[in-house]
């Protein structure tokens, strides 16, 4: 069953509390500087006529006040933008729900009529030879695929589920390897794996979190490198 997390509602729900209280902090900033120049005015008037303020202890209060309205006002700007930046996270995260994504992982599952799940491979930079090498729970070797060449980037694969000894590959859970050089020197390589997006919640810190479905697991927008 495809969930949204109340938190996430609330975070899309909270925008609008974001603006107002952004709008409130203008207020309160607003009134801090009219008490201050209130305040100012009135020590003017009552001041020693043969001790008067100097002009800089005058302008160095003046610059005080400003900064702490100018800080005020950057504050509530802040939390606004960041109000708006975590409903429309929410949002795409929602929109999520019931599509297949590749993220970071190393397993393909094979069904009962041998069809497969998509992987995939993220390479930083491209490769001249790519091997791809697919074993069972037992950690045998199945498949093995030809070396090829790649770019820089992510790019999903599909095996068809045969096996190298040309036998269709048994129900399960099978893991795939890789390994990339240029030049003859070795590639970082991110192996990803396929998963179904069921639901959508919020971490600590108001991020969204994506729920696989079929596994215990939570990915963060960013892991997402391909939806299918």
């Amino acid at each position: 069953m495809s969930t949204i997390g109340s938190n996430v509602l609330n975070s899309v729900n909270g925008s609008a509390a974001a603006q107002a209280a952004a709008a409130a902090s203008k207020s309160n900033g607003a009134d801090l500087q009219d008490s201050f120049m209130t305040l100012l005015v009135t020590q003017l008037k009552n001041q020693d006529p043969m001790n008067p303020m100097e002009n800089a202890e005058m302008t160095s209060q003046l610059a005080q006040i400003n900064t702490v309205s100018g800080i005020s006002e950057l504050n509530s700007t802040l939390e606004g933008i960041t109000g708006q930046l975590d409903a429309g996270q929410a949002m795409q995260a929602a929109g999520l729900i019931g599509s297949g994504v590749l993220v970071p992982g190393n397993r393909v599952l094979v069904g009962e009529d041998g069809s497969t799940t998509p992987f995939g491979v993220e390479l930083e930079q491209a490769a001249d030879e790519v091997q791809i090498t697919v074993r069972n729970d037992s950690g045998e070797v199945v498949r093995r695929f030809e070396p090829f060449a790649m770019d820089a980037g992510s790019e999903s694969f599909t095996w068809n589920g045969e096996m190298d000894s040309g036998e269709n590959a048994p129900k399960g859970s099978y893991t795939v390897s890789v390994e990339a050089s240029a030049d003859g020197e070795p590639l970082e390589v991110v192996n990803l794996n396929y998963a179904m997006v069921s639901g959508v919640s919020l971490d600590d810190n108001g991020a969204p979190l994506l729920d696989l479905g079929g596994v215990s697991e939570q990915v963060s927008l960013g892991d997402i490198r391909q939806i299918l």
